[in-house]
């Protein structure tokens, strides 16, 4: 049988005090796991690139597209198979530079599609992070959730320009909740399916003072269905609980999200 595995996490890769031992320790942890594929979302510098390439020595390979101070979109992909190619394409639609989205529209953020082959079959990979919903409001009238849907139309273009016999994932941090009209517009225009479908666990944890409505769902791998024999996607929440810091005994959540782990699977057992 033949397995393809992914963990998706936005690491909070912004500029504060304690983010370079974070990502030190969510480094070694994923050196520890056995995903084939890793999409980081917000990495906000080249220096958090760096670390992240460096620490996680299990990946031989990485992409992203490099801009002014960051990769571009905060995107990264790591890699335990060759990448064979990859592309960023730039959201049209990245908010108003004098709103609070001016964070998004700085980052340029986009789709990083890379592609690799697992036993035979080609699988795009679409790493993405959209724009934040700043007020925690996602009805069809709030601005936020209109640019977040015209993000979502975008990227439905990106997937539809992948080849038809890919096993095609998107990964990444949506900022919509699961279950909301952005959501189920969404997989019905693309036609992915949600292996966590009926998960209303929140995958963001909001700082202190951030009201709990921003607590949601809002961290996705869709999956294209494939007509590979015996095909099954299965996914879980990872990186729920506090890590070692590496040098001293102090624990810590590795992002203010928590990660998924998918898994794909196909073909006659053994």
């Amino acid at each position: 049988m033949a397995v393809f595995s992914l963990i998706t996490l936005n690491c909070f890769g912004a500029a504060t005090p304690f983010t370079r031992r974070r990502l030190v320790a969510l480094a070694n942890e994923l050196n520890q796991r056995t995903a084939h594929v890793v999409c980081l979302q917000e990495v906000q510098s080249h220096a958090h690139r760096r670390r992240l390439v460096r620490g996680c020595t299990s990946y031989s390979a990485h992409a992203f597209v490099p801009f002014i101070h960051a990769p571009k979109g905060g995107l990264l992909t790591l890699s335990r198979l060759t990448i064979e190619q990859s592309q960023f394409t730039l959201y049209r639609e990245r908010g108003r530079w004098y709103t609070p989205a001016v964070a998004d529209w700085v980052l340029h953020k986009g789709v990083l599609t890379t592609q690799v082959t697992v036993e035979g079959v080609p699988v795009s990979v679409l790493n993405t992070h959209l724009n934040a919903n700043y007020s925690g409001d996602w009805r069809r009238q709030n601005r936020y959730a209109r640019y977040e849907w015209q993000q979502l139309q975008q990227l439905a273009e990106v997937i539809a320009g992948q080849p038809p016999d890919n096993l095609l994932i998107v990964a990444g941090d949506f900022n919509i909740p699961r279950g909301s009209w952005l959501y189920r517009d969404f997989l019905a225009m693309t036609g992915l399916f949600d292996p966590m479908a009926h998960d209303k666990r929140p995958t963001f944890r909001p700082p202190r003072g951030i009201p709990a409505r921003y607590a949601v769902p809002i961290d996705f791998t869709l999956v294209r269905p494939a007509t590979l024999p015996n095909f099954r996607a299965t996914a879980r929440l990872c990186f729920e609980e506090k890590v070692p810091v590496p040098g001293g005994r102090r624990l810590v959540y590795v992002s203010d999200h928590i990660g998924i782990e998918l898994e794909v699977t196909w073909g006659e057992e053994h």
